[in-house]
This record gives structure tokens, sequence and C-alpha cells, in this order.
């Protein structure tokens, strides 16, 4: 993920939700170790936890909103 930060867009398929963008954000933002990525009882891709990457802010804003503005040509 680091090394090709310029190749990775944040986005959903799913409408917005508080506890879904928090567990987002959990894998994306912090060193949480070993956290549901569901937020229902069994997930829908079974029972398995994940690990927080812990992402550097430069990297993070290249994922939230940098490519995309690159990408769709948006201009800021």
């Amino acid at each position: 993920m680091l090394k090709h930060a310029d190749q990775v867009l944040f986005g959903t398929d799913m409408g917005p939700d508080l506890d879904t963008y928090h567990i987002y954000y959990r894998f994306l933002e912090t060193d949480d170790e070993y956290f549901n990525y569901g937020t229902a009882e069994v997930p829908g891709q079974g029972r398995w936890f994940i690990y927080g990457l812990y992402l550097p802010d430069d990297v993070l804003e290249k994922v939230y909103y940098l490519n995309a503005h690159r990408v769709l040509s948006i201009d800021k």
C-alpha cells in the first residue's frame, strides 16, 4: 500500500453508515489489532479478524482524496 499509494482509491458500493465507516477508519488509520471487519454478528465473508494498517497521513490523503481528483480530473 505504501509503495503504490498513488494507485489506490477509497470507495464503497454501500450507502453511508457510521458503524461501517468506523471500521474503515480502524483499518486504514489505526494500528488496532484483531478486530471484526463487519458490523454483522457473522460478517458476509465469514468469521475472521483484521489488523489496522496505520497508514501515514500523506498516504491517507492520496487514498481518500488526491488520487480520485487526479483520476477523475476534478479541479480543487
